[in-house]
């Protein structure tokens, strides 16, 4: 188990991730193929094999023996260009299809990381950057020229400062002109990953009068600043709740910067992790928690207990290895690991999340049975990467320590993470991504203090997920329905009514599906408790908000907002539709919920 989590890599260290990665390369190198002709130096062989030697003569051949064996010209031009190719990329172009050569101009020349970014954010249609020159007549006839037809759109970029040195969080905003706003969503973005990610989802989900969107970039993270990241704790827990505060402290401090009573906050893998851990650190400031592919779902005893050693095994394997093209354009009926989720009747949907991964072996022969199995592949986790990950290296840090092979080591997953994307589009989240994995090392190193080797959770969110909208919180005099309260003297403390929750998974999703199942059932007995207790109030009965539920989007993987864009923007959408519509009810009645009295 995890002792201590040092951010810098001694020289003794250095050797050993130099061997391994050594060892990675040799493993993965592709050493045969079926066909020689394609392979790296597959011209040279097949110009060596033997050539027939026979002296028989026929009059339809005037050719000589040799050159009947060589492919025409254009095919042997065709083959030496392959093969010049293939000398560039070198070894290991199976996993790393960028070439050493481009490798090196890229790292060269590369734009910047904010430069990277926009370059992502031009491909949102319709929406127009608000600058000062809107008023010109250039910016009217452009208007003209693209006119939104769901309303007039626009998007800020900014660097919101927080206390402390070197703190801000990266801003990316969309307002709706004209309207006013009475509900916000905040988006937050997964492990090392930026705001540019979320292109395909912005358009989509600003459609809904009435909201106003944030997408944020975490502390350490993106092109947010990046503080030294400390930890003083010495204890597991107090690693762990010191770990998640560095992130959900600064969500909070930018919340009242922007002066946001209330919002509906939906985070991605880690970003979904964090979002959980700042509800019940903040209560009272949601509407409706979004969780996209959460990681730290389920509980993991290898993860959770000090006494033992890491997890051996782990479907986290499929976030490098999984080709994106073949997930998006599946056209098998049987679909993905989690379809039987899709498929199943809702009375059945726990007997399905019990039974996966557990094989069914009843036939007399020893085999087991043709059900489908819904967990995804579990890869048993090589030595050298729990040593890796317990050792504090990320990902990020090989990347920083290749140097000019930077880019060719990044492409080896942007090259099947976004292959069912336009060229262009797959050009451009290639350079993002780069652009932001190569910076300092900042928020990055948290991954060890919150999820061990295989991305279980140390904490996990199933063991706290039944108290997610039911903290106790202080209720501002403001809105509190008692004559006796001043703005000097707030209100008793009132305890929250639940809100709902939403779990999202990919049909192809390395993250289990049973996790979120299993946490919508709890969820479902804390709301059955709530309105059986006799001791709330009929005011606190109507308030009763909690609910939750588990949707599976098709033709998608871990990164379902931009494997399906359309299918989880149409479930987002109408999940904002359901907020709106619950927060109108709400304030016709009278029951809008308690704000907290702010610090």
């Amino acid at each position: 188990m995890l002792e201590t989590y040092p951010t810098a890599i001694s020289l003794s260290k250095r050797l050993k991730l130099a061997s391994a990665v050594g060892r990675f390369h040799s493993t993965n190198s592709p050493t045969s193929s079926s066909d020689p002709t394609y392979t790296q130096s597959g011209y040279r062989q097949y110009r060596r094999q033997q050539r027939p030697t026979s002296t028989t003569t026929t009059p339809s051949s005037t050719m000589s023996a040799s050159d009947t064996t060589l492919p025409p010209p254009s095919s042997r031009a065709t083959q030496t260009k392959a093969e010049k190719d293939s000398k560039s990329r070198g070894a290991g172009s199976a996993f790393f299809p960028l070439g050493y050569k481009e490798a090196a101009q890229q790292w060269w020349s590369s734009v910047s990381a904010r430069q990277a970014e926009r370059n992502v954010l031009s491909f949102i249609p319709f929406l127009r950057e608000a600058t000062a020159d809107n008023a010109s007549t250039a910016s009217q006839l452009s208007d003209l020229a693209n006119a939104d037809p769901f309303g007039h759109r626009v998007w800020r970029q900014t660097m919101v400062p927080l206390s402390g040195k070197d703190r801000a969080l990266n801003e990316f905003s969309i307002e709706r002109v004209g309207e006013q706003a009475n509900d916000t969503l905040v988006m937050l973005h997964g492990y090392g990953a930026g705001l540019g990610f979320f292109y395909k989802n912005y358009e989509p989900l600003s459609r809904v009068p009435g909201w106003k969107l944030y997408s944020l970039d975490m502390l350490g993270m993106g092109n947010s600043a990046r503080p030294p990241f400390k930890i003083h704790a010495k204890d597991q827990q107090g690693k762990i709740r010191e770990a998640e505060a560095w992130f959900i402290d600064a969500l909070e401090e930018w919340r009242q910067a922007r002066k946001i009573e209330r919002f509906t906050l939906m985070g991605h893998s880690l970003g979904g992790y964090l979002a959980v851990s700042y509800a019940l650190k903040y209560p009272g400031r949601l509407n409706k928690l979004i969780l996209a592919s959460p990681a730290g779902i389920p509980e993991d005893p290898w993860a959770v207990n000090a006494a033992m050693p890491e997890p051996e095994e782990s479907a986290y394997g499929n976030e490098f290895t999984q080709d994106q093209e073949s997930i998006v354009s599946r056209e098998t009926p049987e679909g993905g690991a989690n379809t039987a989720f899709i498929q199943a009747d809702p009375k059945d949907k726990k007997a399905v999340a019990s039974s996966a991964g557990k094989p069914n072996n009843n036939n007399n022969n020893g085999t087991t049975n043709t059900k489908k199995d819904t967990a995804p592949p579990r890869r048993p986790i090589p030595g050298w990467v729990s040593w890796l990950w317990d050792a504090n290296v990320s990902p990020f840090s090989i990347v920083r320590m290749t140097g000019p092979l930077g880019p060719r080591f990044v492409s080896g997953w942007t090259s099947r993470r976004f292959n069912h994307l336009p060229p262009g589009e797959k050009e451009a989240l290639h350079t993002y991504s780069y652009s932001l994995f190569r910076q300092k090392g900042s928020g990055e190193y948290v991954l060890p203090y919150l999820l061990a080797p295989g991305a279980f959770a140390r904490s996990p969110v199933i063991n706290r997920i039944q108290d997610v909208g039911r903290q106790i919180i202080a209720q501002s005099s403001s809105s509190s329905s008692s004559s006796a309260s001043t703005p000097e003297q707030p209100a008793a403390p009132v305890r929250e009514a639940g809100f709902p929750i939403v779990f999202l998974y990919g049909e192809n999703d390395w993250m289990d599906v049973a996790g979120g199942y299993a946490a919508e059932e709890k969820i479902r007995k804390r709301v059955e408790q709530a309105l059986t207790d006799q001791t709330r109030t009929e005011e606190e009965r109507k308030r009763e908000n909690g609910s939750a539920k588990v949707v599976v989007i098709r033709r998608a993987g871990h990164h379902l907002y931009i494997d399906n864009p359309d299918e989880f923007n149409e479930v987002v959408r109408k999940e904002l539709e359901e907020t709106k519509e619950w927060g109108r009810r709400m304030r016709a009645e009278g029951l809008l919920p308690p704000t907290p009295v702010e610090n």
